[in-house]
């Protein structure tokens, strides 16, 4: 089977998590003998076509950016071609061009979409976007959900009409490097262990801002890996209000964050807004057999840590109950290697590669299959 996968952005342009998820479950399709290729925009587009292990990357030059929305009027001429290439195309949401594609040029093909976000912070879009969006979803031949948790959290999708299919996204651990015992040196000696660990882009949604607050009278060590639009006011409001219990440790590399998960303590998660959708960091660090802390917000961050058997979940922006959460964990090691095991068991039962692929590969032929 020939599957495009379709979003806004890609490797090596950006890193985030559904880039991940379309990296894993391209890989995991590959693995069965199916064949797949992305279609994204570029600020560069050079070279056009790029070939990485999980497939063919088919890029064209964005012309504008609004809101997080990449057009390219070149765009569509490539995408019919892609589209005629493909047995299933593939939607990551929300990308408004790419509704617009759909309805141009896609319509003729088995469609299916997975609605990863609300929009969350352009609202003020939301009134002139809501008919295109609306089309597209009532166009397409299936839309998936990526926890049920969001799917009856969202309005959009409660709103719309039409049954919704939950397949978490997931990740295979052998695509992640076993860190060797130089690197694993290297870290203890710069952070220690027995840490908190935070990985992810340092966004306005990632609640770290909750976190530094919880890290004043917290009797841990806090470790955030990452970098992002955030990073300078969060480090400058560490300084100022010194928070000498916490590291930045910028961008790291698979290998460093394999072995800083190793090293931690527990994985703590603040996001605060619906824009967290998901939370691959989470699913990270449940194969890496850790704790989670996290914040309760209606979605799939609530799929991935089951409340008092893989960790602990606190209300949004409330430092206390956070910091709470924390201690809890950091004075009970027992207790932190229990809730590691479950949440390693939970990753293995709900949220690997092959699970996924395994659920898209069904609802492609379902989708084929229909008339």
């Amino acid at each position: 089977m020939r599957v495009l996968h379709v979003y806004k952005s890609y490797y090596p342009d950006t890193i985030g998590g559904i880039e991940q998820v379309i990296a894993q479950l391209a890989t995991a399709l590959r693995d069965s003998g199916d064949e797949s290729r992305i279609f994204t925009l570029s600020p560069d587009a050079q070279p056009r076509v790029l070939r990485r292990p999980e497939g063919e990357v088919h890029r064209r030059r964005a012309w504008v950016e609004i809101a997080s929305n990449p057009i390219s009027l070149s765009a569509f001429a490539e995408f019919r071609r892609q589209v005629e290439w493909a047995d299933v195309v593939h939607y990551q949401f929300p990308w408004p061009f790419a509704d617009l594609l759909h309805l141009a040029c896609g319509r003729g093909k088995p469609s299916v979409v997975t609605y990863q976000s609300d929009v969350v912070r352009q609202k003020w879009l939301m009134h002139a976007y809501n008919p295109l969006m609306k089309r597209f979803l009532r166009s397409v031949d299936a839309v998936v959900a990526t926890s049920p948790q969001y799917r009856d959290s969202s309005p959009v999708l409660q709103a719309l009409g039409r049954d919704v299919e939950v397949i978490p996204n997931g990740i295979d651990e052998t695509c992640f490097p076993s860190p060797g015992a130089h690197t694993l040196a290297a870290w203890r000696e710069s952070v220690g262990e027995g840490f908190f660990l935070f990985v992810g882009v340092l966004r306005y949604y990632k609640g770290l801002e909750t976190l530094l607050r919880a890290a004043r009278g917290f009797g841990g060590r806090i470790v955030i890996a990452g970098t992002g639009p955030q990073a300078d006011q969060l480090q400058d409001y560490a300084a100022r209000e010194g928070l000498a219990n916490v590291s930045f440790v910028g961008r790291v590399s698979d290998e460093d964050k394999m072995a800083l998960l190793r090293l931690a303590r527990a994985f703590v998660f603040p996001s605060h807004l619906r824009a967290e959708a998901f939370g691959m960091s989470l699913v990270e660090a449940a194969m890496s057999a850790l704790p989670l802390v996290c914040c309760e917000i209606g979605t799939g961050t609530s799929l991935v840590n089951e409340a008092g058997v893989t960790g602990a979940t606190v209300p949004a922006q409330d430092p206390d109950a956070l910091r709470a959460a924390m201690q809890r964990l950091l004075d009970d090691p027992a207790q932190a290697v229990r809730m590691g095991q479950a949440a390693r068991r939970r990753f293995e039962e709900l949220f690997t590669a092959g699970h996924m692929a395994r659920a898209y590969r069904q609802l492609y032929e379902r989708v084929r299959a229909q008339p």
